[in-house]
């Protein structure tokens, strides 16, 4: 059972055949996938699955937080299931994968004190850029 599907049992949230298929699309670590490849790994499970209710479904889990939409350098939305542990997101500026990390100490910390502004600060979305070693090589 994957960690997302553990959570969204636990906090009561109906399990209807599209919605576990989904959760299990989702399942994995360095998991960024978009809507359009959510459905079609969806329907290799469950062909009458929709467009719309994978749409639908992943709206819903951004929703209530337990998955993250990430956007990079205009590109079609992707979703992370990895929305309870902290970390930062690595984008291959030319094929556009994305890896997840997490590196150490605080981000917040890195920014000096006159560059705050005066701003209270409470989170700090990171996106580190380079080249896959697929890219790098080609």
């Amino acid at each position: 059972m994957s960690d997302l599907l553990q959570r969204l049992r636990d906090r009561g949230w109906r399990l209807t055949a599209q919605r576990r298929v989904v959760a299990e699309v989702l399942d994995g670590e360095h998991v960024h996938y978009t809507a359009d490849e959510v459905h079609a790994r969806a329907t290799e499970k469950l062909p009458e699955i929709s467009r719309a209710t994978v749409y639908n479904t992943l709206g819903e889990l951004v929703s209530i937080g337990e998955v993250i939409e990430v956007s990079t350098d205009g590109r079609a939305k992707r979703y992370d299931p990895n929305a309870h542990h902290s970390h930062q997101h690595l984008v291959c500026s030319r094929c556009g994968v994305i890896r997840d990390v997490r590196p150490s100490g605080d981000p917040l910390a890195l920014l000096p004190e006159k560059e705050r502004y005066g701003f209270t600060l409470g989170d700090a979305t990171v996106t580190y850029r380079g080249l896959c070693p697929s890219c790098a090589s080609a």
